[in-house]
């Protein structure tokens, strides 16, 4: 019997340290970053192609985060996930995970994309420096179903974040970023690699 509950210890252990391995993938072994660079790419084109006047907000800004697919679900309690990327100067400097939970009256789920327009360098300085940025009150929200062109207004240019979320998918109530944090990652395997 003793020697049953030793084995018992041993496999448990063995698999936790199993799983421990594989948790700690970081995704340096695998095309994560090609593949996500490709989604950042193909989210721009999509925003650029369905709101051309966000062009010129995204091109004169001090930063771009594009994040090309957040799946949020939720039955009461709900979550919402996903990975991008930061761009200064049209280019990839570092990469992102953005997770939000919820409680409250939904159900469902739904995936989107969204793009955080970093205006000032103030703001792409306290973004990157935060140890995990949560979007709220500081950032306005450029939503095109209430008929904004975004990048045409006074309002979207006076603020130092803007948000655009565009491209929603699924069965729930509107998107929103707000209490999304954000947590400078090295991107893990993709779905669908």
């Amino acid at each position: 019997m003793a020697q049953n509950k030793l084995w018992s210890r041993r496999a448990c252990l063995v698999g936790l340290g199993a799983f421990t391995l594989v948790a700690c993938n970081n995704g340096l072994g695998t095309n994560a970053t090609d593949a996500l660079e490709g989604r950042v790419n193909a989210t721009l084109n999509e925003l650029f192609a369905t709101y051309p006047n966000a062009r010129p907000l995204v091109e004169n800004a001090q930063g771009v985060l594009v994040m090309p697919v957040m799946t949020q679900a939720g039955f009461g309690v709900g979550g919402a996930y996903g990975e991008g990327a930061l761009r200064v100067q049209g280019r990839t400097v570092d990469y992102y995970s953005a997770a939000q939970a919820s409680v409250g009256f939904q159900a469902g789920a739904r995936q989107f994309a969204h793009v955080l327009v970093f205006q000032t360098e103030q703001a792409l300085a306290d973004f990157r420096a935060a140890p995990g940025w949560v979007a709220g009150a500081g950032a306005f929200y450029a939503l095109p179903k209430e008929g904004m062109a975004y990048g045409t207004d006074t309002v979207t240019r006076g603020h130092p974040v803007v948000a655009m979320i565009f491209g929603q998918t699924g069965v729930m109530a509107g998107a929103a970023i707000e209490g999304t944090k954000y947590t400078r990652i090295i991107p893990s395997a993709l779905p669908g690699q």
